[in-house]
């Protein structure tokens, strides 16, 4: 893990909050380990929330709307799924033998957790001003380059919409199977109680925005 160190410029105090960043449910299960990196990924998403919405108040001239909605691309799963790879956060990752065998290591929704529970163990062990340097170091090259755009947000896209028309929508989960670790949801979203789209993802809102892309190509045919 030194190489990553070196890369992200820091020098960590405690290094098993780190090992704990890069350990899923999975493995922790099977290895009787003490703790995943949850409680971690909890914490950095909130820090990477802050950081990047402090950059956008301090460098852009948006209003408020815009600049969620800039923040939002830019946080989405997509998006650090993308700054964890660019890192190669996926070879550090720690993963149960089966979660491994189908893929664990590069499933979306783990690579991108795993870049917010690095973030919440840099600002344990190293405080704020180094997590934020860290993160902006990472994610201000994407926000600056016209290129790239990470849209993920269909929920919002299709709650604009559907504001303009005045109807009503909902999201229903329909299904939920799969163990603890490796969950699949299955959702659907209805506009005026007709089904629009349906979606599937490891978590109940990748599976909603799932659902609203789908809803948003019906609705743009």
């Amino acid at each position: 893990m030194n190489e990553l160190f070196e890369k992200l410029k820091i020098k960590p105090k405690e290094e098993k909050l780190y090992n704990t960043a890069f350990s899923h449910s999975s493995y922790v299960n099977e290895h009787k380990a003490k703790q995943d990196y949850e409680r971690l990924e909890f914490l950095g998403d909130a820090v990477v929330d802050l950081v990047v919405a402090d950059y956008l108040y301090s460098n852009k001239k948006e209003t408020e709307g815009e600049m969620t909605k800039v923040r939002a691309s830019y946080v989405c799963e997509n998006a650090l799924y993308e700054y964890s790879m660019s890192l190669g956060l996926n070879k550090y990752i720690k993963v149960g033998h089966g979660e491994e065998k189908e893929g664990g290591k590069f499933k979306k929704a783990i690579v991108a957790d795993i870049f917010e529970a690095l973030v919440g163990a840099i600002y344990l062990d190293l405080g704020y001003a180094t997590a934020r340097r860290t993160v902006l170091n990472i994610i201000v090259p994407y926000i600056e380059n016209p290129n790239i755009t990470f849209f993920s947000d269909y929920k919002s896209a299709l709650q604009e919409y559907v504001q303009t028309t005045q109807k009503s929508l909902h999201y229903d989960l329909i299904k939920e199977e799969g163990p603890a670790h490796n969950k699949e949801f299955t959702v659907q979203v209805k506009i005026d109680n007709i089904v629009y789209g349906t979606g599937v993802g490891g978590s109940k809102k990748e599976a909603e925005q799932e659902a609203a892309k789908v809803a948003l190509q019906k609705l743009a045919v």
